[in-house]
């Protein structure tokens, strides 16, 4: 499973990110304002310049005093030559950064009484300095950037302590555990304070929930297994004695009945419970053994039916589980197979593993045939001599950590049915 970054990397992310972002705005407007002042610097400073030098341009005995820096050129409309070679080309304005010989020069070039006037200055060591002045604002913006993120990191991480906290604390909660609190962590903020007493509020309803669904539970499993074991001991009691053959029918279907009533009702009452609590109140079962007994208490439904039941050989096996739902859900299993098929051999065997898998003839049916009356009998429609609905075996084995599949066999002719105990095998499995 991809890992989803932290709230901490998110803000501290979207933080520098913004940071980032307001520092390259600051220097490009900086940029921006820079160029615009440099330009209008060379323009008022080259324009003074060339004011003074325009009044003198027509005397003859005049020669302007070019520095190292400032240098003055007058040529006639037809005497481009007297310009720089690298500045001849210029059209009248003020042009910034024009490379001429290896240097950079700014020039401002005037047409006045038939001639052309041009002031050079050289800004080679100005705009060098300029590049190293904005190389150190670069680096500095860097190292204010790298610093201010360290700093966002280290508050956010500071900030979301008290989050981090209290996460810890909710994932050490036991859902079994009664009466149960999460501690305010320190240096809570005020919103924190209300998701803590929230929390806590809820933890409270949830255990008086709780409390109500296992007195529930209680009373359920005492008032309803009473009055089934009262039915099951009166038909007991009464097939011992003579009674006329239809009637004998009818208590023996009384009898069944009670027993699938108890598979039931133990069955819900296993939902109901956390599987670590059925686990603590589990029974050692020699499931191989356990098999056989299975085995010999359905063999009387396929009497009426060209149909063999055999257990297959299989070495001894241990599993820790709920006696009454292994009976069951195993019993459920070999009842469907019995009445899902005609004739042939059914079996039942323990693999490898405490895996218990049962496979019938079937009907001679398709496997989309069988997947039809599977289905059906999922949603507990047409479940012909009774029993508990495979929606309820497979939720109860979902519920247990057990695997249940059922699937057409090999030959496409039957089914087979899956049960993985694996989770509940000993060592001996």
């Amino acid at each position: 499973m991809r890992r989803r970054p932290s709230l901490q990397h998110r803000i501290a992310l979207g933080m520098l990110g913004y940071i980032v972002l307001l520092s390259v705005v600051v220097l490009a407007f900086g940029w921006m304002v820079n160029e615009r002042a440099e330009a209008l610097v060379w323009r008022s400073l080259l324009e003074t310049e060339m004011e003074y030098f325009a009044r003198h341009a027509d005397d003859e005995d005049w020669r302007p005093r070019d520095s190292d820096l400032l240098e003055f050129f007058v040529a006639g409309p037809d005497a481009d030559g007297a310009l720089p070679a690298g500045l001849a080309h210029l059209p009248p304005g003020l042009h910034d950064e024009v490379a001429v010989d290896g240097r950079e020069i700014v020039a401002l070039v005037r047409d006045t009484g038939g001639q052309r006037l041009l002031l050079a200055l050289d800004i080679t060591e100005f705009e060098r300095s300029e590049r190293e002045l904005a190389l150190t604002l670069l680096l500095s913006s860097l190292l204010v950037v790298l610093s201010l993120g360290l700093v966002v990191l280290w508050g956010i991480g500071r900030l979301l302590r008290p989050l981090r906290e209290l996460a810890q604390r909710i994932g050490l909660l036991q859902p079994d555990a009664a009466g149960q609190r999460v501690a305010m962590p320190a240096h809570a903020s005020a919103e924190l304070v209300v998701i803590v007493d929230a929390l806590n509020a809820y933890l409270g309803r949830h255990d008086q929930f709780v409390e109500r669904e296992r007195h529930f539970i209680d009373s359920a499993s005492h008032e309803l297994r009473t009055p089934v074991s009262v039915i099951a001991g009166a038909s007991e009691l009464a097939l011992e004695a003579a009674m006329p053959a239809p009637a004998r029918v009818q208590v023996q279907r009384i009898q069944r009945t009670a027993r699938n009533v108890e598979q039931l009702i133990e069955m819900l009452l296993v939902l109901a419970k956390d599987p670590a609590r059925l686990a603590r109140n589990s029974d050692r079962i020699e499931l191989d053994q356990l098999l056989v007994e299975i085995a010999d208490d359905h063999r009387h439904l396929c009497g009426e039916k060209a149909l063999q039941l055999r257990v297959l050989a299989s070495e001894p096996c241990e599993v820790v589980a709920p006696m009454g739902i292994v009976q069951a859900a195993v019993g459920n299993l070999l009842r469907n197979a019995i009445e899902n098929s005609d004739s042939g051999e059914i079996t039942l065997g323990l693999h490898p593993g405490a895996v218990v898998v049962i496979e019938d003839p079937g009907h001679g049916m398709s496997p989309e045939q069988i997947s039809a009356i599977y289905a059906r009998q999922a949603r507990g429609d047409g479940r012909g001599g009774g029993g508990i609905g495979l929606d309820l075996i497979t939720r109860i084995c979902a519920h247990l950590g057990w695997g249940l599949r059922i699937a057409p066999r090999a030959d496409r002719n039957g089914t087979r049915a899956t049960l993985d105990l694996g989770i509940a095998a000993g060592g001996n499995c």
